[in-house]
């Protein structure tokens, strides 16, 4: 069926001005996407008809407010195939990862395993328990039997990204979490760069965790949802503790509340869980399937318009097949620094995209690249704003040799 990319820009009410002059070209949406204003509007709604506590007081505004997230939770739950119980709503994919990294337990000489691609969100939080002497071990992104040569009796968790935030590329995560489960090892997935762009099935993955953040996904800032199994919670502890999180406590005991309350700790975002709820309610509406499509059609046109000058003067990282890089065209101009690139796109053509590591210094790092520009595309974008985006290239490329 398609994208009625023309029908959808009507909802962004950012995509209708101009700065300068010229519209706005927005490809910084692996960052943070756009919001509709459906979801805008589904904010407003709490804070002007219902702004009170959620399940702690038993007046109309807290009914309806309570009665709103209840909502929200079940439009979350049902767009990932998942148990109400086991979504945990978060600030972000860094906090469900957080989560995962204090509450599971792990011992002393235990393994964690990660890929080598992973943002600092999936890395520096494995690093910190070297200091519990937990080892953290590394496999190349993307290469299965790498993954499955580092898998043994040692490595009690691995937690890795679908898709990669840097170039696009993803993993085959399915045969993944079988490898990791024949051996015994819990398996968190980082989808915060692939639950916005295709369908999530967690039933259909089978992995114990996934995280991702609503802020990629049309939904507001500060929100975000930590898929869990019920099954994959025996060696887990608790994270942050008090509000909420308790049944009922003494001077000397507790009891705790179950899933997913006993990780909801304290007052919540519920404007924000109710604008994601709103959110995902948008996507499923469009289509997973015809934003992944759609995607991998824009960046189509953006590598083939500049085949010929990638690998003479233009770098491209990732895949060079643009239907294997998801919706991130991630590149160096040579002779030219990528914030230079970023900022002239910005300042001539209002072309927003982001440029620095992407928060994958390590990988940076260690393959000796300094950092790339890279734009990064969504449902909204057309097929003018990707051939705009291909001229204004060939014209900086011009100036850079």
């Amino acid at each position: 069926m398609g994208i009625n990319v023309n029908k959808i820009r009507k909802d962004f009410p950012i995509l209708s001005k101009t700065i300068d002059g010229k519209p706005i070209v927005y490809f910084d949406n692996a960052c943070q996407t756009l919001r509709p204003v459906q979801v805008l509007n589904k904010i407003n709604e709490y804070y002007n008809e219902y702004p009170a506590c959620v399940g702690r007081s038993n007046h109309k505004l807290s009914e309806k407010a309570t009665k709103e997230v209840f909502e929200a939770r079940k439009k979350v739950s049902k767009f990932f195939n998942a148990k109400e119980n086991e979504i945990i709503f978060t600030r972000n994919t860094t906090e469900g990862i957080n989560l995962i990294s204090h509450a599971f337990k792990l011992n002393e000489g235990e393994s964690v395993l990660i890929s080598d691609k992973e943002h600092n969100s999936n890395l520096i939080p494995w690093l910190m328990l070297r200091k519990k002497r937990i080892n953290v071990r590394f496999f190349k992104f993307g290469d299965i039997e790498d993954f499955e040569s580092k898998m043994d009796s040692t490595v009690k968790l691995v937690s890795t990204a679908h898709v990669s935030n840097m170039d696009g590329t993803s993993q085959p995560i399915e045969k993944m979490v079988k490898i990791a489960h024949d051996n015994k090892a819990f398996i968190l997935i980082d989808a915060a760069q692939s639950a916005p762009h295709r369908q999530i099935d967690v039933r259909k993955i089978g992995a114990d965790a996934i995280s991702c953040s609503g802020h990629k996904m049309l939904g507001p800032s500060g929100t975000g949802m930590l898929y869990l199994s019920e099954k994959s919670t025996q060696n887990m502890d608790l994270f942050m503790t008090g509000g909420e999180t308790v049944i009922n406590s003494t001077y000397d005991d507790v009891v705790f509340e179950k899933m997913p309350n006993r990780y909801e700790a304290g007052l919540q975002n519920y404007a924000g869980i109710i604008g994601l709820g709103e959110a995902v309610e948008y996507l499923k509406k469009v289509g997973m399937n015809n934003i992944e499509e759609h995607e991998k059609m824009l960046n189509t046109i953006m590598t083939e318009g500049l085949k010929d000058l990638i690998g003479d003067n233009i770098q491209l990282l990732g895949n060079p097949e643009p239907k294997l890089r998801s919706g991130i065209f991630s590149f160096n101009l040579k002779g030219m620094k990528y914030h230079e690139v970023s900022l002239i796109l910005d300042k001539t053509r209002n072309i927003m995209i982001r440029s620095g590591q992407h928060c994958v210094h390590s990988w940076f790092n260690a393959n000796r690249i300094d950092g790339s520009a890279r734009a990064s595309l969504y449902l909204y974008n057309t097929e003018e704003e990707a051939k705009s985006f291909v001229e204004a290239v060939r014209k900086l490329s011009s100036f850079s040799r």
